[in-house]
């Protein structure tokens, strides 16, 4: 078992190793919040490689890696981020695209911005 240092190598390996053997490979993930520290690893019985951080910035790169290799263990080609956002398709006109969103924004509210306050009970 080895432990990377650098994410960069880490993620390289990993799908390196998971492209080598992808009916082997394993990846699992472990998080200890008592101690803030997350482990990644990956093996397919002949090489295990581990990545360990007590650090909160990974976590979007882990997250980047995580969907990744679900996509390469699902088969499926990463979709454009514009389409899981639902925001609507450039390649349309800009005046039909404007005229035909489905996101307008409603103001809500008071004044389209606070939080309604609760009005305080009767005495009796």
């Amino acid at each position: 078992m080895v432990y990377i240092v650098s994410w960069q190598e880490y993620q390289e390996a990993a799908e390196k190793l998971y492209a080598k053997s992808p009916n082997k490979a394993r990846y699992c993930v472990k998080w200890r919040s008592s101690e803030g520290k997350l482990v990644l690893k990956i093996t397919d019985d002949t090489t295990c490689i581990k990545f360990k951080t007590y650090s909160s910035i990974f976590l979007n790169r882990f997250e980047a890696l995580n969907l990744s290799l679900m996509q390469k263990m699902q088969n499926k080609r990463p979709t454009p981020i514009a389409h899981v956002l639902g925001t609507p398709d450039v390649t349309k006109d800009a005046d039909q695209t404007r005229s035909s969103s489905p996101f307008i924004p409603q103001p809500s509210g008071p004044a389209a911005g606070g939080v309604k306050k609760k009005k305080p009970k009767k005495k009796k």
